[in-house]
């Protein structure tokens, strides 16, 4: 859906990466607790020698807490032309936090876990583009509830609900009748120029005076665990039965149901 139809480029992404990675996204430092981190016998490198000293020891390897760290590494360090923005990738990764079950919350099942899947959008743009391409990216997050038939809502998030990098964050919630609530099934945010002045992400304007930071943009599309969740939930039958969605059903060998 995401290649074929809204224009991402699949990316195969390491799910370790360096110290660097993790500072230019903002996951480091004030998100260190909620990450599993691989402890190395490397040197240190001198490409990571200029990073604030209470993000960590610069030869340990992180794994990733979502796609969003290594895809919007690309752009690290890279000028581009403003004719090549704006630029979209995806990709599914595992995903490793340490934040499960963080504070008694959601201690059993898979709505919370240390190890989950998810495809991850991530939009680089110029300044001027951002604000359409974070309403672009949040509709084609959304696509996905769509055509599964899903009941789901749209939230703004207040200042403080916002994460450390973001300018601007949609809540994607998605309806799950076993708690009888809306749960959050994808975050879509616009970050601005923050990571970017982090990564040294710029681009020459068409004008070709200078470089300016580039703006960027990062989305689930969706969580495939919670996903699962509520495709279960939504279309479990009285008989314990799961009925698949329409849209589903050619991956299914054309199954109409799964029974208990």
């Amino acid at each position: 859906l995401q290649t074929g139809e809204f224009g991402y480029t699949e990316m195969q992404v390491p799910l370790m990466v360096r110290q660097r990675a993790m500072y230019g996204t903002g996951q480091l430092p004030k998100f260190s607790d909620d990450l599993y981190v691989a402890k190395s016998g490397v040197e240190v490198d001198a490409y990571d020698a200029d990073i604030p000293s209470d993000v960590g020891s610069t030869n340990d390897r992180w794994l990733i807490p979502t796609a969003e760290v290594p895809l919007t590494n690309f752009a690290g360090e890279e000028i581009f032309d403003e004719s090549q923005l704006a630029l979209r990738f995806t990709a599914w990764t595992p995903c490793f936090r340490a934040e499960a079950g963080a504070a008694g919350k959601d201690t059993r099942g898979m709505i919370r876990m240390h190890q989950f899947s998810k495809v991850e959008l991530v939009s680089i743009t110029t300044p001027e583009q951002s604000q359409a391409e974070h309403e672009r990216m949040t509709d084609c997050a959304q696509e996905v509830l769509k055509r599964l038939n899903l009941a789901h809502r749209v939230v703004t998030l207040c200042t403080g609900d916002m994460g450390f990098s973001a300018t601007k964050t949609y809540d994607i919630e998605v309806w799950l009748p076993g708690q009888n609530r809306f749960r959050e099934i994808s975050s879509c945010s616009n970050c601005g120029d923050f990571q970017a002045r982090r990564m040294n992400a710029r681009y020459r304007p068409k004008d070709g005076k200078g470089t300016r930071f580039v703006h960027t943009l990062n989305g689930s599309g969706l969580a495939v665990g919670r996903t699962l969740i509520a495709v279960m939930e939504n279309y479990q039958n009285d008989d314990g039965s799961i009925s698949i969605p329409d849209a589903l059903r050619p991956y299914m060998g054309g199954m109409t149901k799964i029974g208990p």
